[in-house]
C-alpha cells in the first residue's frame, strides 16, 4: 500500500517538473540546473569534509573484511569484534589499553552473564564446552602466541570468566 502512495507522489512530482520545463524558457532551466549542481556540490563537499575518506572506503572495506587474515589466525572481522568488546569493557571501567600487566584479578568483577558472553557460551552448557571455548579463545589471544596485540589483560579476563563460571555453576 505504501508503494502505491509513493508511486503516486513520484508521478505527481514528475508531472509538475515536466510541466514547469514545458513552460519555462531555456535560460531559466539552465540557470536552475546550474544552481542545483552548485548546491549539491557544496552539500557533497560538506558531507565528505565531515565523513572524510571513511565514507568512500567503507563499502570496499565491508566487502573484504571477512577475507583478511591476521598473523594470529584471526580474521579481521573477528579482530574488530574483539576490539568492540574491549571498547565496551573499557567504557565500563574494566579494561585499559595502557594497563598491560598491571591488571589485578581482584580489581575486576564481572557478572555471570558477562562471563558467559566472553566465552561465547550459554547458561546450561557443559563444563567441557566452556573449557573448550576457553582453550580456543586462549589459543588466539594468549600473550605468548599472539604478537599482534598486547593481550595480557584479555587472557586474564578470559581466565577470570572461566573460573567464575566453573566456581558458580559446577561446584
Amino acid at each position: 500500500m505504501n508503494l502505491i502512495f509513493l508511486g503516486i507522489i513520484i508521478f505527481i512530482i514528475l508531472v509538475l517538473i515536466l510541466t514547469w520545463f514545458a513552460r519555462a524558457n531555456v535560460k531559466k532551466i539552465s540557470k536552475s540546473i546550474r544552481i542545483l549542481v552548485i548546491i549539491f556540490s557544496i552539500l557533497g563537499g560538506i558531507i565528505l569534509l565531515i565523513a572524510g575518506r571513511i565514507l568512500l572506503a567503507a563499502p570496499i572495506f565491508l566487502l573484504i573484511l571477512p577475507l583478511i587474515k591476521l598473523k594470529s589466525g584471526l580474521s579481521l572481522f573477528k579482530a574488530i569484534m574483539i576490539f568492540r568488546l574491549l571498547n565496551r569493557l573499557r567504557q565500563q571501567g574494566r579494561f585499559s589499553y595502557t594497563s598491560g600487566t598491571n591488571f589485578s584479578p581482584g580489581s575486576s568483577s564481572i557478572s555471570l552473564n558477562e562471563a558467559y558472553e566472553l566465552l561465547n557460551c550459554k547458561k546450561g552448557d557443559s563444563q567441557e564446552k566452556i573449557e573448550s571455548n576457553y582453550k580456543k579463545l586462549m589459543l588466539k589471544v594468549h600473550p605468548d602466541l599472539n604478537k599482534d596485540i598486547d593481550s595480557t589483560k584479555i587472557s586474564q579476563m578470559l581466565t577470570e570468566a572461566k573460573d567464575l563460571i566453573i566456581k558458580t555453576d559446577f561446584s
